[in-house]
């Protein structure tokens, strides 16, 4: 998505940042008198409760787990944290919208804002552009994701989609996409994942940009909106969800949100070193072969590589504050 005030060259993602039988019984004591019978049974009733207490009790802690009113202790082993692995140097002028790798240390990048839009090829551990395809003013870039030879990119409000040779990022195809806007792409090889900026997460046909199925994304019963950037990583859809530091591990089988990714950190360790002009975190790459994950920002002068950590205390926060902002509609003008 774009950036951050309500006009369409910055609003489109820019920061205002600032879950025993009574028969069988009955058999096996036939010659207690009523009374004594029923007195027989509460104890045993009683007895029983004590011993599944005290047998779940031993099954909590051989997991190192008990119950908690906490709403947020069901969710303890899927918030999480990350630890910098690697910094890289990144394109400072980089709107990223897409942002994938491909193998060797190569990444491939798109970039939105009018007049700045483009497809590059970029060196990981240089950040240098290797090459680039830059687009024609009138379009915004947004998502990428590459099957094959072919890298597909998206527009924003636009409802094209371009496919390049990746080669030498000459394009050679267009389509028109089903979703109600163009914001993410994602790969597993099979199916393109797509995001519009909605709660909606697309499947669509490679081969004809057709709609195969479409999930609502959600977290406890309610809708995560904004979905931004997406990449699939171990058979899950991860996605940034444009205003927030938040990237939501989503369920490709039915749209749910089976955890999160915190990275506040990031930004906030950018501002403190003094990069004041950037933009919101935005851009997940994955490594298939080497198990890396990377992510960037719009305007990042680094690209981080990084390592999940489990929460190893109860988060006392409330996701859905932190990570589910309202819908933001947008229309072109």
């Amino acid at each position: 998505m774009a950036g951050g005030s309500l006009r369409k060259k910055s609003m489109k993602r820019s920061s205002y940042l600032t879950k025993p039988s009574h028969n069988s019984m009955a058999r096996s004591t036939p010659s207690f008198p009523r009374g004594k019978f029923s007195l027989v049974i509460s104890a045993v009733s009683i007895l029983c409760v004590f011993v599944v207490l005290s047998i779940s009790t031993n099954i909590w802690s051989v997991f190192g787990t008990k119950p908690s009113s906490n709403p947020n202790q069901a969710l303890l082993d899927q918030i999480y944290a990350v630890e910098v692995v690697n910094e890289f140097p990144h394109d400072p002028n980089a709107f990223t919208q897409g942002l994938l790798y491909a193998e060797n240390d190569t990444l491939f990048e798109s970039t939105g804002l009018n007049g700045r839009s483009s497809v590059r090829k970029v060196a990981l551990r240089t950040g240098k552009v290797e090459a680039i395809h830059k687009m024609q003013n009138s379009y915004f870039g947004e998502g990428l994701t590459l099957i094959g030879e072919r890298l597909f990119q998206v527009t924003w409000l636009e409802k094209t989609v371009f496919v390049y040779d990746r080669n030498n990022l000459s394009k050679f195809r267009k389509f028109t996409h089903q979703m109600q806007d163009g914001w993410g792409l994602a790969t597993d090889k099979k199916v393109i994942f797509g995001s519009d900026g909605t709660s909606t997460l697309y499947q669509i046909n490679p081969q004809t940009l057709k709609v195969i199925e479409a999930h609502t994304v959600k977290y406890k019963g309610d809708e995560v909106h904004n979905l931004n950037e997406l990449e699939c990583v171990n058979g899950e859809v991860w996605a940034n969800v444009w205003q927030t530091d938040c990237i939501a591990r989503i369920s490709s089988k039915d749209g749910v949100v089976i955890g999160w990714i915190l990275l506040p950190n990031l930004r906030k360790g950018l501002i403190a070193a003094g990069e004041m002009s950037i933009d919101v975190l935005n851009g997940i790459a994955w490594d298939e072969k080497r198990n890396r994950i990377f992510v960037t920002g719009k305007l990042w002068p680094k690209l981080y590589e990084i390592k999940l950590h489990k929460m190893k205390t109860p988060f006392k926060g409330d996701i859905k504050r932190l990570c589910m902002p309202m819908p933001v509609h947008f229309r072109k003008t």
